[in-house]
C-alpha cells in the first residue's frame, strides 16, 4: 500500500533539488555576464589583481584583455595548474601566495576530500579555522603578501587598480573590513568578492555588518561582494 507522506516526503526533496540547480544556474549565468562586462571595461595598461587564482579561469580571460595580471594562489596543486595554462604570456606575474592583511606565513587548510578530487577540492582551501568540511588536522605553511601594501604601491604607479577579484575562502573578511576602514576602495575601481559567510557560522554577523557598511558607502559598480 502506497505511503502518501511518503511520496510527499520525496516529491519535497526533489522540488527542493530542483531549486538548489536553478540557484546555481542563475548564479552562474549572473557570474558569466557580469566577468563580460568587466573584460569588456580593461585595457592594456590596466593592472588587475585575482587574489584566489586557483586554476585560472578568470585569469586567462583577464590577461586575453590585454592588462597586466597580478594572480594569487597559495594551494600547490592549483597553482601547477595555472601556471601551466598561463605559460608565455608576459602580462601574467604569478603569485605562489595568499593574501591578508599584513605580510608573513599562514598555514592553508584543505577540504576534507581533497585527495578524493583535488581540482574541486582546491577551490575550498583556506586560511580561516572553522570552515565547513575542512580539515584542519594538517596544513601546509604558504607564503602571504600585504595586499593592502600591493594596492597601494600598484595605485601609485599606474595611477588605480582597475579591477580586484577576492576569491579567498573566508579570508576576505578581514580584508574587506581593512579596505573599507582605511579608504582602500577608493584605489580601485571596481572591487568584487565572493564571500563566505555559508562556510563560517560564528563569522556571519561580522559579515552581515560589512555587508551593511559596505552597500551604504559604495555603489554595487564599485564594490560588489556577490561575485558568485
Amino acid at each position: 500500500m502506497a505511503d502518501p507522506q511518503s511520496d510527499l516526503d520525496m516529491l519535497r526533496a526533489r522540488f527542493d533539488k530542483l531549486k538548489r540547480r536553478q540557484a546555481r544556474n542563475e548564479r552562474a549565468h549572473f557570474a558569466r555576464g557580469l566577468l563580460q562586462g568587466i573584460l569588456s571595461m580593461l585595457k592594456p595598461g590596466d593592472v588587475v589583481l585575482d587574489c584566489g587564482a586557483n586554476v585560472g579561469d578568470v585569469t586567462v580571460p583577464l590577461a586575453e584583455t590585454g592588462a597586466t595580471v597580478h594572480a594569487f594562489e597559495p594551494d600547490p596543486f592549483a597553482f601547477e595548474q595555472v601556471s601551466s595554462r598561463v605559460k608565455g604570456l608576459d602580462n601574467v606575474v604569478l603569485h605562489n601566495a595568499a593574501v591578508a592583511v599584513e605580510a608573513g606565513t599562514l598555514r592553508l587548510m584543505r577540504a576534507a576530500n581533497f585527495d578524493d578530487n583535488p581540482k574541486a577540492g582546491s577551490v575550498k582551501s583556506t586560511l580561516i579555522a572553522g570552515g565547513r568540511n575542512i580539515d584542519e588536522s594538517e596544513g601546509i605553511d604558504v607564503d602571504v603578501i600585504a595586499l593592502p601594501d600591493l594596492l597601494r604601491d600598484l595605485a601609485a604607479t599606474h595611477g588605480e587598480v582597475a579591477f580586484l577579484k577576492m576569491d579567498i575562502e573566508g579570508a576576505e573578511l578581514d580584508l574587506l573590513e581593512h579596505m573599507q576602514a582605511h579608504d582602500l576602495f577608493d584605489i580601485v575601481r571596481l572591487t568584487v568578492a565572493e564571500t563566505h559567510e555559508s562556510k563560517f557560522a560564528d563569522l556571519r554577523p561580522r559579515f552581515a555588518a560589512l555587508r551593511d557598511t559596505v552597500a551604504a558607502h559604495h555603489p554595487i559598480t564599485r564594490v560588489n561582494l556577490d561575485w558568485i
